[in-house]
């Protein structure tokens, strides 16, 4: 049962309220921003609520059981230096979001409605949707190793076991942004980044990461997702190679097969609902790989 401070529930109980919304939002990165549907600014726990900056929320669900309960917070790009730019680059994706109701007339009565994560956040014509997710959606998420013949370690991670030292390069020619030419990639065969990650660390996006589709053997790197600002040469970038998971990488790229996380050997789908041939080998029970 939630506790509501007595000052409040006296307010509440008055019947004329002075009651706004207030919302915390806490970015991955630590930046903490501050909004209010009041029409003036509002501070306490060492956040400035600001007022004017065309937010809004819609209505919000409470499941019962494990369901996950949420809502959407809409608003105009630009407000309260949520930008178009740093929606792309995902600084805002799975923010922390705390729901207060404040008494404006008196900050210090207000009361923690709910926590939320961001979730789904949708642009268009210069405004946005973000999607309020409940703490139940972890419950969806994955954890610990499953049962599979991919590997379920991340390629350098304390699981996987290597030592991974990134690449140096420098951007020579970025055409359409999704397709970068870089230079200072060595000797590396194509496909070695293929899968891989590059982080800007110069340049207008700096902390931008996104995964690389594709390495040609001249040092073209095809990227997932443009770059949120203009990419120019002479942008600094590091490359992590890439490692699709399976046995066979592992073995022959990385030599680490005795720290694969996965079970290369289960049968499949399509072995386990084949009807067995008369005289065929190897379905007596026995190892199908001895």
């Amino acid at each position: 049962m939630r506790e509501i401070d007595a000052d409040l529930a006296a307010h509440i109980a008055a019947g004329v309220t002075s009651l706004c919304r207030c919302w915390r939002l806490i970015r991955r990165d630590g930046v903490i921003m501050g909004f209010t549907d009041h029409d003036g600014d509002l501070a306490f726990g060492g956040t400035v609520f600001q007022a004017g900056t065309g937010l809004d929320a819609a209505e919000a669900t409470q499941e019962l059981g494990f369901a996950v309960s949420g809502g959407d917070v809409a608003g105009a790009l630009i407000s309260g230096g949520i930008t178009e730019d740093d929606v792309e680059a995902g600084l805002f994706d799975d923010a922390a979001i705390e729901f207060w109701l404040v008494n404006w007339q008196e900050a210090g009565q207000r009361l923690l409605i709910d926590l939320y994560h961001v979730g789904e956040i949708r642009r268009a014509d210069g405004a946005f949707v973000m999607e309020l997710r409940g703490l139940t959606h972890r419950l969806d998420e994955e954890r610990g190793r499953l049962y599979r013949a991919a590997c379920s370690a991340d390629l350098g991670d304390a699981a996987c076991g290597l030592t991974i030292t990134p690449v140096n390069a420098t951007v020579v020619e970025a055409g359409d942004a999704l397709h970068l030419t870089l230079a200072g990639l060595g000797d590396q065969l194509e496909g070695w980044f293929s899968g891989g990650k590059l982080i800007f660390t110069s340049g207008a996006n700096v902390g931008f990461e996104v995964e690389i589709r594709s390495h040609a053997a001249d040092g073209t790197i095809a990227l997932w997702q443009r770059a949120p600002r203009p990419v120019a040469p002479g942008d600094a970038v590091t490359l992590t190679p890439g490692c699709d998971k399976t046995f066979a990488t592992c073995r022959n790229k990385f030599a680490n097969v005795v720290n694969f996380r996965g079970f290369p050997h289960m049968p499949g789908n399509d072995f386990i609902l084949r009807v067995q041939r008369q005289g065929e080998p190897g379905l007596d029970g026995r190892s199908l790989f001895k």
